[in-house]
């Protein structure tokens, strides 16, 4: 859930580190093969501690391409982890935070990569994906073999694994690595990787990901990872608009939206977008992106293409893609996606509802 245009707060260090966990579950399509692994909690725990706590650099110098609503956080947690970073975006404000937490600053993706070990990209779509990664002067052109490329975008799984071949071709590593939670969560380093890797990949690209979240599953070889996320973001989305839907519901019927949270809390109808997301933004009156409706919309598409592509029908995510559609075709386009409230009580007359201070 990324976009190069919003800014991070600091994260502490010293939080606990909870345990992680790795599997291994190969697509049908990806048409490789990978060992499942598993680490204890105790090995990723301690890896953690090394990096909040140790005083050396870590060995690989990353080149950090993407400095948006959850790059940048991710990235600055990588510097106070003691990574070698050198930071690339093309807004120069979210640049000027990273470097002033330690980065070196690139004027462009050439200049990124020419150092760099490792390469993280966090773009918004597959467009940017392919020119930053495969273009004439991207990151493959100047990057060595030998090195690692680490894309944490939200893409189709062809965008994946036609990025992950040509990385392949030149001796380069790649791993897919999207991520999972919300911006508050990358902010506080507590963001969740669905990855597809390679064993080799996973265990080199694993420290990186350990200092910029709390959660790491395994998916399988390379492009599981994407698959994942797309699953993954099916459902969110879909979860946005019925959550919405819901609450306006409630609110023309006479319902606290406080009362409504907290029953539903208890039930089988509890969700994360009503309990956390809504709760911690629409909800109290801050609609500012976070993860906007046109890239909720972008991922929800991305999902009922690959259904499409796979003959199966998807009544509901067809329904909340027309919402979604309406919703950005205005106003609300680059507001947090749990504004699809808001969006849905403008059309019903409806006074938005918010939780008591």
């Amino acid at each position: 859930m990324a976009d190069a245009n919003r800014a991070a707060r600091p994260s502490s260090s010293s939080r606990k580190a909870r345990p992680r966990t790795s599997t291994t579950a190969s697509p049908a399509d990806a048409g490789r093969n990978s060992q499942p692994t598993s680490r204890p909690a105790s090995q990723s725990a301690a890896q953690r501690r090394r990096h909040s706590k140790g005083s050396e650099k870590m060995s690989e110098t990353i080149a950090f391409i993407g400095l948006g609503a959850m790059g940048l956080p991710m990235a600055s947690n990588l510097v106070r982890k003691n990574f070698s970073v050198i930071g690339f975006d093309l807004d120069q404000g979210k640049l000027d935070k990273l470097v002033a937490l330690g980065a070196r600053p690139a004027g462009d993706v050439t200049a990124a990569v020419r150092d760099a070990t490792v390469v993280i990209t966090m773009l918004p779509a597959p467009p940017q994906v392919r020119e930053v990664i495969l273009g004439g002067d991207g990151v493959l052109a100047g990057l060595r073999p030998g090195a690692l490329v680490i894309d944490m975008s939200t893409v189709d799984p062809q965008t994946t694994d036609t990025v992950a071949a040509a990385c392949l071709e030149k001796g380069i590593a790649f791993v897919d690595a999207p991520v999972g939670r919300l911006v508050s969560h990358a902010e506080r380093g507590e963001s969740l990787f669905m990855v597809g890797a390679s064993d080799e990949g996973f265990a080199r690209a694993e420290p990186m990901l350990n200092a910029m979240g709390t959660t790491v599953h395994r998916c399988g070889p390379e492009g599981a990872g994407t698959r994942m996320k797309i699953v993954n973001n099916y459902l969110a989305v879909i979860g946005a608009q019925l959550t919405a839907e819901a609450i306006l519901l409630g609110t023309k019927l006479g319902l606290p939206v406080d009362v409504m949270k907290a029953v539903s809390g208890g039930t089988t109808a509890t969700n994360g977008q009503f309990q956390i997301n809504f709760a911690t933004k629409v909800l109290k009156g801050d609609t500012a992106p976070g993860f906007t409706i046109d890239l909720a919309h972008k991922d929800l598409m991305l999902a009922l293409t690959a259904a499409a592509q796979q003959r199966l029908g998807l009544p509901v995510g067809l329904a909340a893609a027309g919402a979604l559609g309406a919703a950005r075709g205005g106003a609300y386009a680059q507001r947090d996606f749990s504004a699809l409230l808001d969006y849905a009580c403008d059309i019903a007359g409806v006074t938005p509802p918010r939780l008591p201070d």
